[in-house]
């Protein structure tokens, strides 16, 4: 059972190793790990969370009472297990947020991909370009940026989460506030990959100009989709804050690209770097900003460093961290680690050894690393094997 006095002292210990972090000093690594309050991939997935599958992902997505439950227990479960694997505040919050969570489905949905709810897996869309479709979108047109596809969806559970705080809802005893939605995107690619299929990679050589056209057309939906959000929650239409370059401010715009691990440098070069850009350039002041690239991408890290100022990558697996770090410098943000199978389902000693091995690769030079799953842990992940790898970096990433 823990007690309070270890909440402080676990929360005076992440303070202290956060601050140090980002004064540029960093007295060892911090550790992060991937089950927000939102993750509802982990923690719907967890028999002892969800007994008997009982709550679906198709009530999750479409019950806004359903989704804030799920959301305060996750959050709840997080802040006095999880939490005291990594360098979180643990223990008992001074708020809880909830919001629209839209999955990973998102970016397909709003520009009108089906949602389709399929037994033992998340939710996911199917293409709707495939084929000879490839055009449909452009006969359509751009979706309404606050209303497009599932958004108007998203805008209703939005409503009702709302009034139900208003109302003066609360958990636990402690006040609810409601998050912003609609802010970030998944990146260009790996949107036209779920709008296409892989239609699209044959189109890179038949049709160039085709992807050059579909690109475009996303990346000017999701510049008026984030802009519209930005506006409805009251924010600034350019952030100061993008991707994972800086963890610590909040409304920062996700952003990320994993389909880019399907296609060489000359190719993202040609075709995706140029949507880059112009999101870059359109939604944020930042020059130097961070990205989420889970798989086989690392040959593509210099190229966005250098075309793009990306000075911050979220990785996944595989990837070699000593080679990554040589390649970059010390001056770029890495976050990564044991990849998440390993985590799963192998011992807290295996756990321990394949931390040791990452922080000595040299990753740590320079002071700009972040440990934690590579990446989004797996449902089931044992808490002994989250606490080996904390513990690792307690004794093996000091400064």
């Amino acid at each position: 059972m823990i007690k309070i006095n270890d909440f402080t002292q676990h929360n005076e210990e992440a303070r202290e190793v956060w601050a140090a972090y980002h004064a540029g000093n960093p007295i060892r690594v911090p550790v992060i790990l991937g089950t927000s309050a939102r993750g509802a991939t982990y923690y719907l997935f967890d028999e002892a969370f969800n007994p008997n599958g009982k709550v679906t992902f198709q009530a999750y997505s479409e019950d806004p009472l359903v989704m804030m439950d799920v959301q305060l227990r996750a959050a709840e479960w997080r802040a006095y297990n999880e939490a005291l694997c990594c360098d979180d505040p643990a223990g008992p919050p001074e708020c809880y947020s909830v919001a629209v969570d839209l999955l990973r489905y998102f970016d397909a949905g709003f520009f009108g991909a089906k949602i389709e709810y399929r037994e033992g897996v998340i939710p996911d869309t199917t293409p709707i370009l495939a084929g000879d479709r490839k055009n449909l979108l452009f006969d359509l047109g751009l979706p309404d940026p606050l209303t497009g596809g599932i958004f108007a969806q998203a805008h209703h559970l939005n409503d009702v989460m709302t009034r139900r705080i208003q109302a003066g809802f609360s958990y636990k005893g402690k006040p609810v506030k409601l998050d912003p939605f609609g802010l970030g995107t998944d990146g260009p690619l790996t949107v036209a990959t779920s709008l296409r299929g892989q239609d699209l990679y044959l189109d890179f050589y038949s049709d160039p100009d085709y992807v050059h056209q579909l690109l475009d057309f996303i990346v000017e939906g999701t510049i008026a989709r984030i802009k519209a959000h930005l506006r409805f929650f009251g924010l600034p239409e350019i952030s100061t804050a993008w991707g994972c370059a800086d963890l610590a401010q909040a409304n920062r715009i996700e952003f990320a690209d994993d389909a880019v691990q399907n296609i060489s440098s000359v190719m993202l070069s040609e075709f995706v770097l140029p949507a880059y850009i112009k999101l870059k350039q359109q939604l944020t002041t930042s020059e130097r900003i961070g990205i989420h690239l889970c798989g086989n991408a690392s040959r593509h890290f210099k190229l966005l460093r250098d075309e793009l100022g990306t000075y911050s990558f979220d990785t996944g697996f595989p990837i070699d961290f000593s080679w990554v770090r040589r390649e970059l410098g010390p001056q770029v943000q890495i976050l990564g680690g044991p990849r998440v199978t390993l985590l799963c389902s192998n011992t807290p000693e295996e756990v321990t050894t394949e931390t040791c091995r990452i922080l000595k690769s040299g990753i740590m030079e320079g002071g700009r690393f972040i440990l934690r799953e590579g990446n989004a842990l797996a449902p089931h992940t044992p808490m002994v094997n989250l606490a080996a790898l904390y513990l690792a970096a307690k004794e093996f990433g000091v400064y």
